[in-house]
């Protein structure tokens, strides 16, 4: 695996890749003016490196993944801007929404509206890319901020070198999602989101080594990707967006395979009314099992790791 510089699995611990191995920093907690002003990029060079990162392992690190982005610091959710003010904070991993235009361009947003995150009113997919990219996105109080709409392509572009995308399903075909990501040689740091085991083999029978963000919420789910021949070794897991005693069972046999699993803290945690309410709900979700912690405020999430 190839990372600029450092990887700050969470604040305040790093490791660093040598030659040798992985070699932990120093136990201090001590940064360089320079360590402190530096991107938390991940890059990486192959598929394979790809799948070694998200293998789960008993001492296994929580990844954080920004749901849309993220809504803290004023940034619009879907935006290049949002992701970058993450990655000055914290490394994560993201996740965005792409939609089709009315020629049939890939732009990135959650809604099939613009009305709630744009300046414009109606369907996106009204409109050709000419004419969105004119609009401005906002913010989650409804400001209108600088930012405009981005491409797939352009965010596939920004992403090289600093994270890893994994892409929702909306309206997009998924011949054109696997189309995207071969056209920009990008299966090393994009994996794509599959609610069903059909989908995930269209993907797979497209490139063998896809990494794949998967619902599975029942052993059965589980059983169904496996007998489409989708590799254990390249999935993570979805299991929803609470904690409950059933996650237990879900998490030995799901572990028991080497896969890390998923909870979003997006349509409940993240709503609760102070940082220590939700700090603690953050912590609650790395203590029930989950090593994949998907939040609208990562960089929250990070630090409530942190303590």
């Amino acid at each position: 695996m190839h990372l600029l510089n450092k990887i700050y699995l969470l604040p305040g611990l790093h490791m660093l890749l040598t030659g040798l191995g992985m070699i932990t920093g120093c136990a201090c907690g001590q940064k360089s003016d320079d360590e402190r002003l530096r991107p938390h990029y991940l890059e990486f060079s192959t598929s394979a490196e790809l799948h070694a990162f998200f293998a789960y392992r008993q001492d296994a690190a929580p990844i954080i993944s920004g749901h849309r982005g993220t809504i803290e610091g004023g940034m619009p959710e879907n935006s290049i801007a949002g992701m970058e003010y993450v990655l000055a904070h914290t490394p994560a991993i993201f996740e965005i929404d792409p939609r089709l235009t009315k020629d049939s361009m890939i732009v990135v947003l959650h809604d099939a509206t613009l009305d709630r995150t744009t300046n414009g009113t109606g369907n996106v997919a009204d409109y050709t890319w000419q004419e969105l990219k004119k609009l401005r996105l906002k913010d989650r109080e409804g400001r209108i901020t600088p930012y405009r709409i981005s491409t797939l392509a352009e965010m596939i572009q920004w992403a090289r070198g600093k994270t890893v995308l994994n892409l929702d399903k909306k309206d997009v075909p998924l011949a054109m999602t696997a189309d995207i990501i071969r056209r920009y040689h990008a299966d090393a740091f994009v994996m794509v989101t599959v609610h069903n085991a059909e989908d995930a083999k269209f993907f797979y029978d497209d490139n063998p080594q896809r990494m794949f963000s998967a619902f599975v919420t029942t052993p059965a789910a589980l059983l169904a990707y496996e007998r489409v021949g989708i590799p254990t070794s390249q999935m993570i897991a979805y299991i929803g967006p609470e904690i409950k005693a059933s996650n237990q069972a879900l998490y030995r046999v799901l572990h028991s395979k080497g896969i890390r699993c998923m909870i979003s803290a997006a349509p409940k945690y993240d709503k609760m009314e102070t940082v220590e309410e939700r700090a603690k709900a953050y912590r609650q979700i790395r203590e029930d099992g989950a090593t994949v912690l998907e939040s609208d405020l990562p960089t929250e999430v990070a630090e409530a790791l942190q303590n």
